[in-house]
């Protein structure tokens, strides 16, 4: 019986959720860190990041694989179903609605401003999901000069990103092996 109570909590969490993710993926991503880390500590940064990894290294939307993944995570396929449905059905319903009276809203000034002002609010929460990522993702102080490596290749030797992934899990293990071979600890480049 927890677990159908588990996975209508994660349905009735997830519709929230997808009622108020404009902006894509990290907003998404800023809207679970304070619900599920910060306020449920259901996860923790470091699990986030991991489900947040994996979601993008998958075929499909970000939110949709982010979604199911935590539900999956908490509740099985089950939970992993009504987290979706529960993120998608809200901004469906929009999109239906909006469909329908596209040409009403197309030419609105009001809409055009009210959109205009989402996009504006949308930044920092984009940029605090970003900002919450690195707490999970820096658990050594090489992993900053990591990061700004990457950084470098990419946006100043325009370096594909499958090869800034690879180079990065290759410099995450040698992290790790140098990390136990020093004696500092097990946790390898997490």
């Amino acid at each position: 019986m927890e677990r159908c109570g588990t996975v209508a909590g994660l349905f009735v969490r997830f519709m929230k959720l997808g009622c108020f993710t404009f902006g894509g993926g990290l907003s998404i991503v800023a809207q679970m860190h304070r619900l599920f880390v910060e306020e449920e500590e259901r996860i923790s940064s470091e699990e986030l990041l991991d489900i947040t990894g994996v979601a993008r290294s998958l075929p499909g939307a970000f939110v949709g694989n982010v979604a199911f993944l935590h539900g999956y995570r908490e509740a099985g396929i089950p939970g992993g179903v009504a987290s979706l449905l529960g993120m998608v059905i809200p901004p469906l319903l929009l999109l239906a609605v909006i469909t329908h009276f596209h040409s009403a809203f197309k030419n609105s000034r009001l809409v055009t401003a009210a959109m205009t002002g989402i996009r504006a609010a949308v930044v920092p929460i984009i940029a605090v999901g970003a900002l919450n990522l690195t707490r999970g993702a820096f658990p050594r102080p090489l992993c900053f000069a990591l990061a700004g490596v990457a950084f470098l290749l990419y946006f100043v030797f325009n370096v594909s990103c499958v090869w800034i992934v690879i180079l990065g899990a290759a410099a995450g293990i040698a992290i790790g092996v140098c990390s136990e071979k020093s004696g500092g600890g097990a946790r390898g480049a997490d």
